[in-house]
């Protein structure tokens, strides 16, 4: 059964058609990846689609009580609203009532023994229980720590933006909604929010539609793929991988019926250069045929994308780091770090975000400079960098003119020249578009023509920061088609699996406080040994017997020396009260979790015995302050347990 159904959908920018007539349907529990080149309205349909934007012509039909819930690139707050109130945003019985909820417990907490305040709250706790909220909350809360985000009181103005775009995830996850859309939810999360995200949307009850450039999630999550090009959509059942093959398909027919018409095309035109007279209305039928032929617009497939240049040559040395260390304040971000880059290195840098990932790449840029020891770069070091940081463009210069400041022409591996205007072909702008001013062109053309503009030097060391942030999927694959074929370096920060997968032989791992591993594999065989480690480690904690005391009177120095050369050389364990707490944490959380359930089953029973109420109000307060710590605790303990696994 379709939810929503669009028809005839127009929509231009000035002379450039984004949608010419689409026309598609959604139906119940379909979740949906859009793809796209950037710049061919991938953001806009779906825009349109939550009803933020309008559009020329077109028609969109769904039921009366249709809700949509819409996650964009950048999200907009209340900077002064804390992030619960964020969270609970909307005008449903149930987010009214959260938000009722919340108040009125955090005024009672500043006056607790105020009947005013603990009237209102019995009122809100009676409305929870009428519309069923009790799980939504449950929900956002998990949600939110799921996402990172633990100080619910927080207020947004003191968040960082990949913590604010977090907040506005869990806005529209913990909503009821028939369509969930949710543009570039991937940005600024790590590896384990994805996989996180991935499970969460596959259970996900209504219907979804996103646009994401990571791959291996698309084809995680998605059951059907829309393809946005030239102004047409194309609809592919399937998930990613499904879409890849239907595409190629799609591609061939194309392919093969644009050779019938250059074929067709040859022969009319032999024909009028034999001197054909338009005297006669076959004639004249027959040369508006070859003119109509000639002028029409081909949707076949893009030109050849052959991405085998040249580069400068790169002599025998060209980066060596020796016990290079960086901090900012009290906070080391590397410490006594050293390698020696060698030719032809495919380095991957993964890490949390703020773990100075950046700040090694803008070292080896020569940006910065490293607190101790020394970065030494070769002579023949060519080097480009392509940064996170929103590049100054003048909005008044065309694209070509841009490409050309940097290279008029460059060398391909064979000897052969290509031309800035060709390059600009390669990556997807169209002649007319090269003659564009860049102020006309979308965020993601920008990054493109800014990222053409990185290789037009002919680097022979590249530098690469979260590329996949703003490049869609096809601009992606002719980067990894280039990389495939580079003759010099690559170091690129990402985190974006499959990219690294495909462009990355060995990491950088920021672990923190200054630890930088290294690891000698692509990003998936990391992620397989780190899980496996965490496994072991698991099983062994859960097998690890408490010690032997010693007897009376023994000195206690031995388990002490004992520490000592642990510390010295041995990885770090869990103390034998550790070990135990960890044991048990889980068990009491469920304890807690079924006490306070049954605590709020009594207050819905106990009516209007007012006495009752207050009574087991302040027991699930007491509960639910423990249960927080409770949590807060296993989080600790949590990561000291991982910490571990990742120093074997």
């Amino acid at each position: 059964m379709n939810i929503i159904s669009v028809d005839d959908l127009y929509k231009s920018y000035g002379e450039k058609v984004l949608f010419d007539g689409i026309a598609f349907q959604i139906n119940e529990k379909e979740r949906i990846g859009l793809v796209g080149v950037n710049g061919t309205g991938k953001s806009t349909l779906l825009r349109v689609m939550a009803g933020l934007e309008p559009t020329e012509r077109g028609k969109l039909t769904h039921a009366n009580h249709f809700h949509v819930e819409y996650l964009p690139q950048q999200p907009e707050f209340d900077m002064d609203s804390s992030v619960l109130e964020q969270v609970f945003h909307g005008d449903t019985p149930i987010m009214k009532a959260l938000r009722a909820y919340e108040v009125a417990l955090a005024e009672l907490q500043l006056a607790p023994e105020e009947e005013k305040r603990q009237s209102k709250l019995f009122a809100a706790q009676t409305q929870m229980d009428a519309t069923g909220a009790w799980d939504a909350q449950t929900t956002a809360k998990t949600v939110l720590s799921k996402l990172g985000i633990r100080d619910f009181g927080q207020r947004v103005g003191t968040l960082s933006g990949g913590q604010r775009k977090r907040v506005a995830m869990a806005r529209v996850l913990i909503q009821p909604a028939d369509l969930l859309i949710l543009d570039e939810p991937t940005n600024h999360i790590d590896h384990e929010t994805v996989e996180w995200l991935e499970g969460y949307l596959s259970s996900w009850k209504g219907s979804l539609l996103l646009v994401t450039h990571d791959r291996y999630f698309l084809d995680r999550v998605t059951n059907r793929m829309f393809e946005l090009d030239r102004g047409q959509l194309y609809s592919y059942d399937g998930n990613y991988a499904s879409f890849l093959e239907k595409k190629a398909e799609r591609m061939e027919r194309e392919a093969s019926m644009e050779d019938k018409r250059q074929n067709l095309l040859r022969r009319e035109l032999a024909w009028l250069r034999r001197g054909a007279k338009a005297r006669t209305t076959k004639q004249k039928a027959r040369i508006d045929r070859v003119t109509e032929l000639r002028d029409r617009k081909v949707d076949g497939p893009s030109a050849n994308l052959d991405m085998t240049l040249g580069a400068s040559r790169l002599g025998k040395k060209i980066m060596e780091l020796e016990d290079v260390s960086k901090s900012y304040g009290d906070r080391s971000l590397i410490r006594d770090f050293s390698y020696i880059v060698l030719p032809e290195d495919r380095i991957g840098i993964i890490g949390p975000n703020g773990s100075g990932k950046s700040t090694l790449l803008n070292m080896l840029a020569g940006r910065l400079e490293p607190d101790g020891g020394r970065i030494d770069t070769g002579t023949t070091v060519k080097l480009a960098y392509y940064t996170q940081e929103n590049v100054e463009m003048d909005d008044k210069q065309r694209a070509i003119d841009y490409i050309k400041e940097a290279a008029e022409v460059i060398r391909t591996a064979s000897g052969d020249t290509i031309t800035a205007g060709q390059m600009l072909e390669r990556f997807l702008f169209t002649p007319s578009q090269q003659w564009t001013p860049i102020g006309k062109l979308s965020g993601g053309e920008r990054r493109r023509l800014y990222l053409l503009r990185t290789l037009m030097g002919e680097p022979n060391v590249l530098l690469l920061d979260e590329p996949t942030n703003d490049l869609d999927i096809q601009t992606l694959t002719i980067l990894e088609e280039y990389l495939e074929d580079f003759p010099g370096v690559v170091i690129t920060v990402s985190h974006d699996r499959y990219f690294l997968d495909r462009t990355a032989d060995h990491l950088f791992v920021f672990e923190g406080g200054g630890t930088v591993r290294k690891f000698f594999g692509n990003y998936s065989e990391y992620l397989e040994q780190t899980k496996q480690e965490r496994q072991q480690e698991s099983e062994a904690a859960r097998s690890v017997k408490p010690a032997a005391s010693p007897a009376p009177g023994q000195p206690e120095h031995s388990a002490q020396q004992t520490d000592g050369r642990r510390d010295a050389g041995r990885p770090r364990k869990l103390s034998f009260k550790e070990q135990k707490e960890w044991d048990e944490i889980e068990g009491k959380i469920a304890e807690m979790e079924e006490k306070l359930a049954q605590v709020k089953r009594s207050i819905e029973l106990a009516g209007s015995d007012y006495g009752k109420v207050q009574d087991l109000y302040r027991e699930e307060q007491e509960l639910g302050a423990q249960l927080e710590q409770a949590m807060e605790r296993w989080s600790e303990l949590s990561e000291l347990v991982e910490s571990i696994a990742a120093q074997k």
